[in-house]
């Protein structure tokens, strides 16, 4: 089995050499990753939610919702995956194990929820599908409540380290 904390450790080897400050490694990675989960992933669900509801009641309003979800939800993902490599490499650089906490395994079940639903979407809902958009809907509300989740583990990490 591959030890990834000895493969990271060149890059983590690399960071502690530019001499970032303790505080920054150990809560740069949650501050900004707060940011990213309640801000963005909160807009990206509401405007999802939005559009859908708005369907009937304003059409205007919809549309405009689900073109922001439509914009902002890649964007979302990719800081998302951006950040739990950072969270993995901050981990690394303090000697932490990698693969122990919930914080690791939630922040990979979120990647992979949204990974399904971006190609739920990508696929045009097969067909443009009703079910496929609930199912994207609800998919997609389980990865925000997954984030909330793992924002109080990565919190209750940060404190523990």
């Amino acid at each position: 089995m591959v030890n990834w904390s000895e493969v990271l450790e060149p890059i983590a080897a690399w960071f502690r050499s530019l001499g970032v400050p303790e505080p920054i490694v150990h809560w740069g990675h949650p501050l900004m990753m707060a940011i990213v989960i309640f801000i963005l992933g909160s807009y990206v669900g509401w405007a999802g939610w939005r559009g859908k509801l708005l369907e009937e009641k304003d059409k205007d309003g919809a549309i405009k919702n689900r073109i922001a979800h439509r914009q902002l939800a890649p964007l979302l993902f990719l800081f998302l995956a951006g950040g739990y490599t950072g969270g993995v490499l901050s981990l690394v650089m303090q000697h932490k194990p990698l693969f122990e906490s919930p914080h690791f395994w939630t922040g990979s079940l979120v990647l992979f929820v949204l990974l399904i639903n971006g190609g739920i979407s990508l696929s045009g809902f097969g067909g443009d599908k009703k079910v496929l958009r609930v199912v994207h809907a609800y998919l997609g509300s389980v990865a925000i409540a997954i984030l909330f989740v793992h924002a109080v583990l990565g919190f209750n990490l940060g404190i523990s380290l």
